[in-house]
């Protein structure tokens, strides 16, 4: 009988150790409350004899305690109830004094380098990490049940962002630009006014976008067709000063073309507003606001003309990046942009195809932006195109009380991620087994997202104001609990999931793309999204299944479970795990059969979900590029580049990234020797695993670990 410990590891059962622990507790008690020799004896022979292959140690200790009651030794009971919960008190110490000094002393990489975005050297970037650290021990031994504490420690499920678990703040939304700038808003108790003009409507943006940024833990995303009217405002105001200084003395043409120069300056100055503001200005936990810049023409818009030049010029300077300190310019990681293709700019002749034509060659060379197809977004959502919350994270459609769809002012609680390839470790192809150990791991996930919604319940509107009083979310009362926008589906709650490649593997014996294995995976994720269904009908709250954008959780994965399992060929071995549906790497498939195939799995993703592929010299292949986003606009609702070209990230270098004599990478361009600050094409061996340096080792092991 193998007995398993809190930690996940599986020993012997060993009499002697329960022997031990109750002889403990009888020295505490008088003499006629002691258990005898014999007592115990039967306590453990009565254990040994259940013969159950495996048993959890605290099964063990409520087993002892009911039978020590049986004969009874009240006394004794209690003294080992208490032996036992002074136990755990000491396993529930506090953890972060060893992560907070390796923090500070810079020697804790795994925290340092958790979050790209965040610069942990940075003091005050530090504070947040460390008041992340102090969260997390708070959430890991108080805040959250046992059990959800001891399932994401074991790699069971990830309850994502413990290091904001401890305050009420939510994880991405939907900013309501619209109405904050139309009706105004108030920040730092200053009512800012609409904006008169299309320069002061950016700057008033970006500040919304901090201030929002810098009370909740996710992505945000701006509709940038709200800012067409300011610039209709900015041309109407230009066009009236200048009438009243010339009327009489230019041409009506004359005006016409100096009011068209004077708003061309405004529009690239507010444009690079937006783009500087946000990669300069830094929130409250340390990093720049993580910000999508969602680019959607709408045909029904009077404002059409306006937002299309918006748009353009939001290309131009993307495709022209930022300088960094030392006067390059390179790509900026924010804002990110996402661009809707509709039938006016979907490459076939529409309209604005000028405009597709310029992300795609914007997509080229910085790898931004993100595609959505009108199309199929439509067909997965109600007729209905809006924005994801920051990167990936979508809403379920949802009507107000006129009967109308809003998206906009909406929110996610927060996220939850399944493991799947553990399940099918632990089952293997036993699919009864397999299904039985998922519900379980179902309703574990569903119990640790009840915890988010409860952490919320109760909130009231002060706790933000940005969000809950003046318009990002909603407009409360002081005083007024945000429990209405919980329920009734105005906000989600994320199941995410990790290895669907790697579970078929595992129970199947093959590929999600072989038959047998398709058949599996679509069963699976009908499944996942059934159990999504099923609770967001019992609780009204917006349950959804969600195609994590979670990379390092895929590594975090597969690290545990091949710690505890071993080395599995094909799954733990690789050091990684597929992110959520996704065709692993190493696939023989082409870029449109790969978006194809994972397309049916996004439509059953509705909580977010995206897919890629990578092309090789992007910037080379443009015609490529423009086949490849008219087959996204036909087949997948949101579709990303990526590339497989070298690219250094001090410069803008998109050449060859070089070997030089010492045996190091190098720019030839900027001569940069930092491999992390650079994307380096996978040659020869075709090495997948987790990337790691060995300077100073041989060419040869180079070639191992890092493509060459």
């Amino acid at each position: 009988m193998k007995v398993i410990k809190r930690d996940g590891r599986a020993v012997e059962f060993n009499q002697e150790k329960i022997a031990i622990a109750i002889e403990k507790a009888n020295k505490e008690v008088k003499p006629s409350q002691r258990a005898s020799k014999e007592e115990i004896k039967e306590i453990t022979e009565y254990i040994e004899a259940l013969d159950k292959k495996r048993i959890l140690v605290e099964d063990i200790q409520d087993i002892i305690e009911e039978k020590l009651m049986e004969i009874k030794k009240f006394e004794l009971a209690k003294k080992y109830i208490v032996y036992r919960y002074t136990r755990a008190l000491v396993r529930k110490q506090n953890t972060t004094d060893e992560s907070i000094l390796g923090l500070i002393k810079t020697t804790n990489t795994e925290l340092m380098e958790e979050n790209s975005n965040k610069n942990a050297i940075i003091a005050s970037t530090q504070r947040d990490l460390i008041a992340g650290e102090v969260s997390k021990d708070l959430t890991k031994r108080i805040l959250l049940p046992e059990k959800i504490s001891k399932a994401h420690e074991d790699g069971v499920l990830h309850f994502h962002d413990a290091d904001y678990f401890l305050q009420p703040i939510f994880n991405c939304c939907l900013i309501n630009i619209e109405d904050m700038l139309d009706n105004g808003t108030v920040m730092n108790g200053k009512l800012i006014e609409s904006p008169k003009s299309f320069q002061v409507a950016c700057t008033v943006m970006t500040q919304i976008i901090a201030a929002v940024a810098s009370s909740q833990y996710g992505g945000q995303s701006v509709d940038i067709s709200h800012l067409g009217k300011y610039l209709r405002k900015s041309y109407n105001k230009f066009k009236k000063e200048i009438e009243s200084s010339y009327k009489g003395k230019l041409t009506q043409e004359i005006i016409e073309d100096l009011t068209n120069q004077r708003l061309k300056t405004e529009l690239a100055a507010g444009v690079q507003t937006i783009q500087y503001q946000i990669n300069t200005l830094m929130t409250t936990n340390g990093q720049s606001p993580f910000v999508t810049l969602f680019l959607n023409l709408k045909a029904e818009d009077e404002y059409i003309k306006e937002n299309a030049m918006i748009i353009e010029e939001i290309l131009k300077q993307r495709l022209k990046g930022i300088k960094n300190e030392k006067g390059v310019y390179i790509t900026p990681a924010f804002p990110k942009l996402v661009y809707v293709l509709d039938e006016h700019n979907c490459l076939k002749g529409g309209e604005y195809d000028y405009l597709t034509q310029l992300a795609v060659k914007c997509s080229s060379k910085r790898f931004y932006p993100d595609y959505i197809s009108a199309k199929k977004m439509r067909e997965n959502y109600k007729g209905n195109v809006f924005g994801p919350m920051g990167c990936r994270s979508f809403l379920s459609p949802w009507k107000d009380e006129n009967g109308n769809y809003k998206f906009e002012g909406r929110f996610n609680q927060g996220v939850v991620s399944i493991n799947l390839p553990q399940i099918g470790i632990i089952a293997g192809q036993d699919e009864e087994k397999f299904w039985k150990l998922l519900d379980e791991r179902l309703e574990l996930c569903y119990e640790a997202l009840m915890c988010r919604h409860y952490a919320l319940l109760g909130t009231k509107a002060d706790i933000s104001p940005i969000h809950w009083r003046y318009g990002a979310i909603a407009r409360l009362e002081a005083g007024e609990t945000i429990d209405k926008l919980l329920k009734g589906g105005y906000s989600t709650m994320s199941l995410g999931y990790i290895g669907l490649y790697e579970v078929t593997k595992l129970v199947k014996g093959v590929s999600q793309t072989a038959p047998e294995g398709h058949d599996f995976a679509l069963r699976l994720m009908k499944h996942l999204r059934e159990a999504t269904d099923k609770w967001k009908k019992e609780t009204g709250i917006g349950f959804a299944l969600y195609g994590t954008p979670a990379e390092s959780l895929c590594y975090r994965f597969a690290r545990i479970d091949k710690e505890k399992y071993g080395s599995i060929e094909d799954i733990t071995d690789k050091g990684y795990y597929t992110n959520s549906y996704h065709v692993d790497v190493r696939e023989k498939i082409d870029a449109f059969s790969k978006l194809k195939f994972e397309s049916e799995f996004q439509d059953l993703s509705s909580g977010g979900a995206i897919s890629y592929i990578e092309i090789p010299n992007m910037d080379k292949n443009l015609k490529a590029l423009e086949e490849v986003v008219k087959f996204i606009y036909e087949n997948v609702q949101y579709g990303e580049f990526n590339t497989k070209s070298d690219y250094c990230h001090e410069c803008g270098f998109d050449g060859e990234i070089i070997i030089n004599e010492n045996n190091e990478w190098e720019c030839p361009q900027c001569h940069n020797k930092d491999h992390n600050k650079m994307n380096v094409t996978r040659r020869t061996c075709g090495y997948l695993g987790e990337n790691f340096w060995n300077a100073g080792k041989t060419k040869e092991i180079k070639a191992r670990v890092l493509h060459l």
